[in-house]
């Protein structure tokens, strides 16, 4: 069912277009993250991360892979950015490991790692690739995790700190910042589900760990507002997914299908704007009380100057009575019969348009960027092509209602694939592939696929 049926583009999707049509301003790029592509996970002074313990628990990664090596790119950087630059990316989203920088999260600063960003960020401008700095995406610290992590309020600290740090050194060249990577990912399966790192579960973790993390993105927000130029722009970044009931009009399952949309698209958003927790619509939200001190509501809020959507499906809710507090749960795509990518994810590019105008509707909402979004399907090198069709067309479509959202208004500026390359997929290791460019993990040789190509074609401005 991962191959695209001819329904696969929607009537309301534009089928052809262009660069032109999106404006002269419109950016384009792509997007990785340090632990999922770096490597080198313990040379040059580099400290342990969540990550590199979590992948060496039993069962907690498929096949017990770690992205020890991943693709490299903490060696290669050089290499990528030179295949980026022949495919015509000229924005490059990448985040910054913290324990790269700081081994033990606070104190002694690692000048090798920064040393590296140093390079990579010059690498960029050498070849006229825009760099675009996400500052946390998901490595903490493992000796920040051993005094709590997310669930010690210190976090606040610990995260402004680094930010300042970070932005000290390569603000003087980067222009484009980023203050968290889906903070409701992190904290969820983090925390809640413990099927990310670091393996925690319980309510009492997640709700602890979302409250301070909410504080570290406005606080992070202000941390390089006063750090960075006046140039700069600081946004952060949402996971979020149209969620639409299994039963339309049926009164328990629509109720379930705004408390989904209430913890999977508006607990981190609605804090930044100034509009507080979503409460009403997810009373156990009401628990975060135990966390919040007299003061924090004034902190939550920062004047972001974009907002990332990252979007790659969309939910179906129906009321469930055995999943307490939230009683809801999501019918996979599998049962319903529909079209899923190697994730299991329901092929449905119109969700991003959904998203893009639900998070355009909101009165204080800054302008938006599509920060990720992109699809794994089973990948076969083929006389030295790789012709992946399906991700191709999925591509396509969605890049389409983003265009279809831009015409009606939304205040969307630019568009990131997920991802340049392949990579480490946490949890599910290395066999779903997102990248616009083949890695073999044995010989580390890179392979640009036949979408990666398109998207080429796409931005040198021939229609698609």
């Amino acid at each position: 069912m991962t191959q695209l049926p001819a329904a696969f583009f929607p009537p309301s999707t534009p089928t052809v277009y262009s660069r032109t049509d999106f404006g002269p301003d419109f950016r384009w790029g792509a997007a990785t993250a340090a632990y999922q592509i770096e490597g080198a996970w313990n040379l040059d002074g580099k400290g342990p991360s969540i990550w590199d313990a979590f992948v060496r628990g039993r069962r907690t990664i498929k096949r017990r892979e770690t992205a020890d090596i991943a693709s490299d790119f903490y060696h290669l950087y050089k290499d990528d950015l030179d295949l980026m630059q022949q495919m015509g990316i000229n924005d490059f989203r990448f985040s910054t490991a913290w324990s790269r920088i700081l081994p033990e999260g606070i104190g002694a600063i690692n000048e090798k790692g920064l040393d590296f960003y140093d390079r990579l960020v010059d690498g960029c401008l050498e070849r006229g690739i825009t760099p675009w700095l996400t500052l946390y995406h998901w490595d903490l610290p493992l000796a920040l995790q051993r005094r709590g992590g997310w669930t010690n309020r210190a976090i606040v600290g610990w995260f402004t700190d680094f930010a300042q740090l970070v932005a000290g050194r390569l603000g003087d060249r980067v222009q484009h910042w980023m203050v968290l990577n889906e903070p409701m990912v992190f904290v969820g399966a983090g925390h809640m589900l413990g099927i990310h790192a670091p393996g925690r579960r319980g309510l009492g973790s997640f709700l602890s760990a979302t409250h301070h993390a909410a504080l570290a993105q406005a606080e992070g927000g202000r941390a390089l507002r006063a750090t960075l130029p006046a140039t700069a722009r600081i946004g952060t970044t949402y996971s979020c997914s149209y969620v639409t009931p299994w039963r339309p009009g049926l009164p328990r399952d629509e109720r379930a299908t705004r408390r989904a949309n209430a913890l999977l698209n508006r607990l981190f958003v609605e804090p930044a704007l100034g509009l507080g927790y979503p409460v009403a619509d997810l009373p156990i939200l009401n628990w975060l009380d135990y966390y919040v001190r007299p003061g924090d509501e004034a902190l939550l809020p920062f004047k972001f100057d974009f907002l990332g959507v990252q979007n790659y499906t969309r939910e179906v809710v129906r009321h469930s009575p055995y999943v307490p507090l939230l009683w809801a749960t999501l019918v996979g795509a599998k049962p319903r019969g529909v079209s899923f990518t190697q994730m299991g994810w329901e092929v449905y590019p119109e969700s991003i348009y959904h998203m893009l105008k639900q998070f355009s509707a909101y009165s204080a909402a800054p302008p938006l960027l599509v920060t990720e979004n992109g699809a794994a399907f089973p990948d076969e090198l083929v006389a030295g092509r790789v012709p992946d069709l399906a991700r191709q067309a999925y591509l396509r479509a969605c890049i389409g209602q983003v265009l279809r959202a831009r015409r009606e208004g939304v205040p969307v500026e630019g568009y990131f694939v997920w991802s340049f390359t392949d990579n480490f997929e946490w949890a599910e290791g290395y066999e779903p592939r997102f990248g616009l460019v083949r890695v073999d993990y044995d010989t580390q040789q890179r392979t640009v696929k036949d979408s990666g190509w398109w998207y080429r074609d796409l931005l040198a401005g021939n229609a698609c």
